[in-house]
């Protein structure tokens, strides 16, 4: 189960900083330079797994961290089902299958060159959308993206940010030549 939650993951971080980066800039530090096989560090206070209800919920302090990518949130929720028959828990030809991930209170993302923050993330795996609600702020450099909602379909690429009562705020700060 670690080994495709980890995957998972860094699906989630990826994802999170390209929309980010899609609505503020057209370069981005992540374009295709990450190392995905770098290992996945998750720090918690604690970690349960309800086995029955196929969840498992990192609390208090998460911090996830691959290569340059971090996540922190007061609370990762991964959704998982499990592949074929019932597996043991010592199983690894049928890992689970991740479903989504909720990471949910002062959800913040960073890279070198990129931060997303907002109250929730949520990464739907089926259907491959990624949402970030609440007080959303996208900032690459000095330019910076506010709104309430940031949704983004990885089939189709189309990001889309709704603000409070409609209104989206940006600033662009152009790179200066040198």
């Amino acid at each position: 189960m670690k080994l495709m939650i980890s995957r998972t993951l860094v699906a989630f971080f990826l994802l999170f900083n390209l929309a980010g980066i899609q609505n503020v800039s057209a370069q981005s530090a992540l374009g295709g330079g990450f190392d995905t096989d770098q290992p996945i560090e998750i720090l918690a206070d604690s970690l349960e797994v309800q086995q029955e209800k196929q969840i498992a919920t990192f609390e208090g302090n998460v911090q996830v961290i691959q290569g340059d990518i971090r996540l922190k949130a007061a609370k990762l929720l991964v959704y998982y089902s499990q592949n074929g028959k019932k597996s043991s828990a010592s199983d690894t030809e049928n890992p689970p299958n991740i479903r989504k991930i909720d990471a949910l209170g002062d959800v913040f993302l960073s890279s070198p060159r990129e931060t997303a923050k907002g109250d929730k993330g949520f990464y739907d795996v089926v259907e491959k959308k990624i949402q970030l609600t609440g007080n959303v702020v996208l900032t690459q450099g000095q330019s910076v993206l506010r709104g309430q909602k940031m949704t983004l379909d990885l089939v189709s690429g189309k990001s889309r940010i709704d603000g409070t009562g409609g209104r989206v705020r940006g600033i662009f700060v152009p790179q200066k030549k040198q």
